[in-house]
């Protein structure tokens, strides 16, 4: 993707990346939803053509996605994809990819939950491998006689029980949906999406008032540096945080907080 597209993309990745770090939300479900939606703008050209039309407001189209949707998905799914309708697109078809590699990382960030990540990427990695040395294999994936349904017990038969779910939710979609790749590349870019994801890291941050997009990039680089990994942050505001922030970062806390600076004094003068 390219310019306006990939800004886009960009913005709904941190969206979705805020929603799925919730507890509440149900990335699988999540994943389901918007794989659907994807197969919806896939086949209706038109509606890929009215919704990403640059001559249409914005909230109009993301009126026209709640009215199309919001009966059929979660409220979740229903938001991410009006969200995804206000931005502008560089061309109809990247509203799709956008939306497919929404759904993809919806199903990494389930893995990423149950601590399955790692073996979701190594298990891709070498389904990869597998099918570029068995064309028996790949002839009966990429078959377009076969229908979904025949590919999709081929799969279950192969990777049930043996792999990971989201491994095979992934590969499953992408074999009876490929949308125009072969089934090497599909399976490329999903190892490369796992591997991405495996190297993120969440820091909760609290502030007492909302940073600025200049502190917040800094603080982002900051942790990055840290850690030795791309750090996503999730924002919070505190009014009793005063004078500083405070940043967890799976069970470690940084805290820089004025009160609690002069608490740690306070406690060493009455040592």
């Amino acid at each position: 993707m390219n310019g306006a597209s990939r800004e886009a993309l960009a913005a709904a990745r941190e969206r979705l990346d805020a929603l799925t770090d919730s507890t509440s939300v149900d990335a699988v479900k999540l994943a389901d939803e918007l794989a659907a939606v994807t197969a919806l703008l896939d086949r209706e050209a038109g509606l890929r053509r009215v919704l990403t039309d640059p001559a249409q407001p914005g909230e109009a189209k993301a009126q026209l996605v709640q009215r199309l949707i919001g009966g059929q998905v979660s409220g979740s799914a229903a938001d991410l994809v009006s969200g995804l309708a206000r931005s502008r697109w560089s061309q109809p078809r990247d509203l799709v990819d956008a939306l497919e590699e929404l759904a993809n990382i919806a199903d990494l960030t389930a893995a990423e939950k149950t601590g399955t990540l790692d073996d979701v990427e190594d298990e891709l990695f070498r389904f990869g491998r597998i099918v570029s040395s068995n064309t028996g294999l790949r002839a009966a994936l990429t078959d377009r006689a076969a229908g979904t349904s025949a590919k999709t017990e081929l799969l279950h038969r192969l990777l049930g029980g043996r792999a990971k779910p989201a491994t095979e939710r992934l590969v499953t979609r992408l074999a009876t949906a490929p949308r125009g790749r072969s089934l090497e590349t599909g399976l490329e870019s999903l190892s490369k999406l796992a591997a991405e994801r495996r190297n993120r890291m969440v820091a909760v941050v609290t502030s007492a008032v909302p940073l600025s997009d200049g502190q917040r990039e800094r603080l982002g680089a900051a942790l990055t540096k840290l850690y030795g990994r791309r750090m996503h942050l999730n924002l919070d505001v505190d009014p009793e945080v005063v004078g500083g922030i405070r940043v967890q970062v799976g069970d470690e806390v940084i805290n820089g907080s004025l009160a609690d600076r002069l608490d740690e004094a306070a406690r060493r003068m009455a040592s």
